[in-house]
């Protein structure tokens, strides 16, 4: 017998027990009880409806089955036809009920703060830091999401050496998360005389908004610098002290934000950056101590790696996690990255299933 096939029936002798004690008119004395249970009556009533539909069709399958060694023939024909419609609903109920008991990731509805930065290659990484943000920035457009540069650090030749930008919008973090590593592009510069193919790399780090109920800073904790703005920008460029350099003094956490022309703003959008790292920074040690046995965690998403490669010569990008290429780099710089990220989920979903002992719903023992 499974281990998901014990899962379910637990839920299901669960979702029994509440409704008894539900039943009990002695219940309405204690509201605050009552709610609680609703509450949780209401977290696994699908799972149960769903398990219980995954029952009833496995009667009906046994049922036809039954038929087929009958002398009918046209009773025959139907109950063949029946399986095969009912063996397909059946394969989708196993994936959805196995989906429905994976522990959700709370950060999942999370807006998120992406950070770009250059890295190996000169202006040519910095050139392609600048394409993979418009890519972001159009998948974003193509989902309604809402972006807002907080800082960002552009070259002469508009490429960018940073970019840290806020993602809003719904799941933003459950459609990102596994962006996270070093993207390699393969391709001619713009500054190549001599038209040799170069290498080049950009990080990305994607994190999800801290709130305040998640991360909670001390104002003793911070050291809070101002000075004029440098670099391309508006008419008030080194004319106002509206820079801000915040500094986390416990962890020595720098964050810079020069953008806007207020003081205040640029204060208050380096803050919000700084608390996301030190949520990611809190997230990572946690999911170290959990799997610290294992050398490597299920979509950890660790920047350290080596994930993606553009190649512009041949038009393709490649992930090498999953071993997906496709022939369609043009269209996946102008945002359309949809299928990538569906892959990966499925990819990171499936190998969340086997660590949790789901992959495979088993024989229940009524058959």
């Amino acid at each position: 017998m499974s281990s998901i096939f014990n899962k379910l029936e637990e839920v299901e002798q669960k979702y029994r027990e509440l409704e008894q004690s539900l039943s009990d008119p002695a219940i309405f004395q204690d509201m605050e009880r009552y709610q609680k249970l609703t509450r949780e009556r209401a977290r696994i009533a699908s799972v149960v409806e769903s398990y219980q539909r995954y029952k009833k069709i496995t009667d009906e399958m046994e049922g036809n089955k039954v038929l087929l060694h009958g002398d009918d023939e046209a009773l025959k024909e139907l109950a063949k036809e029946d399986i095969t419609v009912l063996k397909k609903e059946l394969e989708e109920l196993e994936q959805h009920l196995r989906m429905m008991l994976l522990p959700k990731d709370p950060r999942d509805e999370k807006n998120v703060i992406l950070e770009i930065r250059a890295g190996t290659g000169g202006e040519e990484a910095a050139l392609f830091a600048m394409d993979l943000f418009r890519m972001y920035a159009k998948f974003a457009e193509r989902r309604r999401w809402r972006v807002e540069i907080l800082s960002q650090n552009i070259t002469g030749l508009k490429g960018a050496k940073e970019v840290i930008a806020s993602i809003e919008g719904d799941g933003v973090y459950s459609q990102l998360k596994y962006e996270s590593g070093v993207h390699r592009v393969q391709r001619v510069p713009e500054t190549e005389t001599q038209g040799r193919i170069h290498t080049s790399a950009v990080t990305v780090a994607v994190l999800p908004e801290a709130e305040d109920v998640d991360i909670v800073i001390n104002p003793d904790d911070l050291k809070i610098d101002v000075y004029r703005s440098s670099g391309p920008g508006g008419q008030s460029v080194n004319t106002t002290d509206s820079a801000v350099r915040v500094t986390h003094l416990p962890t020595g956490l720098v964050v810079i934000c020069q953008d806007e022309k207020s003081q205040h703003k640029n204060k208050a959008k380096a803050i919000k950056v700084l608390k996301s790292r030190l949520l990611d920074a809190a997230i990572k040690e946690q999911q170290d101590q959990i799997s610290k046995e294992r050398k490597s965690q299920v979509g950890s998403g660790d920047r350290s790696e080596r994930i993606r490669t553009y190649n512009f010569p041949q038009g393709r990008v490649s992930d090498h996690r999953i071993g997906l290429t496709l022939y369609r780099i043009e269209a996946i710089m102008e945002g359309d990255v949809q299928e990538i990220i569906d892959h990966l989920t499925t990819h990171f979903q499936s190998q969340a299933l086997q660590e949790a002992g789901l992959d495979s719903l088993g024989k229940p023992h009524y058959q």
